[in-house]
């Protein structure tokens, strides 16, 4: 049975594009032009993945997202968001979204993206996302992440982390296993039009490095030479 993916998107162009190519590789694929008809569908039927846009008529990327986490749907959610636009991307995966494109984008990234999405999700390797106290807690291993207040407890120890450390662990715990580039992480975290080098990725993830490793090791980031670096963890030891 083909998998079933859920195109939001208001722009005839683009939304033509995304159904032909998606449907070549062998996807089953339902277009929604409006916010509202696609937060509907998306909580009508079950699918395997949705592209949501961002702007959209009637209820924004955002919106549908929040919504969709609030009454519990875990379906896996990349957001199409503007080149430059580096805020949108962040706050789009503090709200729960699996991976980001950026437009204009090719072929072959839209292919690698959502097959790199539904092989992750399929296979069980995404992290847990739960509510505490109506607080949302992303948790990996003994990791738990509260995007909201930019806090992290690791092992039941609050971890002071610098807002960048947080931003960069946010982005790795959400990829678990997945090798993310420095390039990635500097246009995520510092934005496309910042000027520094890659260096400035490294130092901070050194320095998270060790305030994760402090004394456990179910969390750790491996790096990837001239690559970048991979988020693993490990199964939480029982006492």
């Amino acid at each position: 049975m083909p998998q079933k993916i859920l195109v939001i998107e208001d722009e005839p162009t683009l939304a033509r594009l995304l159904t032909y190519n998606l449907s070549q590789e062998g996807y089953e694929i339902k277009v929604a032009d409006h916010g509202g008809d696609g937060l509907q569908a998306a909580l009508q039927q079950p699918f395997d993945l949705i592209v949501l846009d961002i702007m959209l008529p009637g209820m924004n990327g955002f919106e549908i997202l929040s919504k969709l986490r609030q009454k519990g749907n875990k379906t896996p959610v990349i957001i199409l968001t503007a080149r430059n636009a580096e805020e949108e991307v962040v706050q789009g995966l503090k709200y729960g979204a699996d991976d980001y494109i950026t437009k204009p984008f090719g072929v072959a990234e839209l292919l690698a993206r959502v097959s790199a999405v539904l092989r992750r999700t399929m296979s069980g390797d995404g992290l847990q996302e739960k509510a505490a106290n109506g607080e949302k807690v992303i948790t990996a291993g003994d990791l738990h992440i509260y995007p909201e207040k930019y806090e992290v407890v690791l092992g039941g120890e609050s971890i002071p982390l610098r807002p960048k450390e947080f931003e960069v662990l946010l982005y790795l715990v959400q990829r678990p296993g997945v090798v993310i580039t420095r390039d990635d992480l500097m246009n995520i975290v510092w934005g496309f039009d910042y000027i520094g080098g890659q260096r400035t990725v490294d130092v901070h993830v050194s320095s998270l490095r060790k305030k994760l490793e402090m004394n456990q090791q179910s969390v750790q980031i491996e790096s990837i030479r001239g690559v970048g670096y991979k988020l693993v963890t490990s199964p939480v030891k029982k006492a």
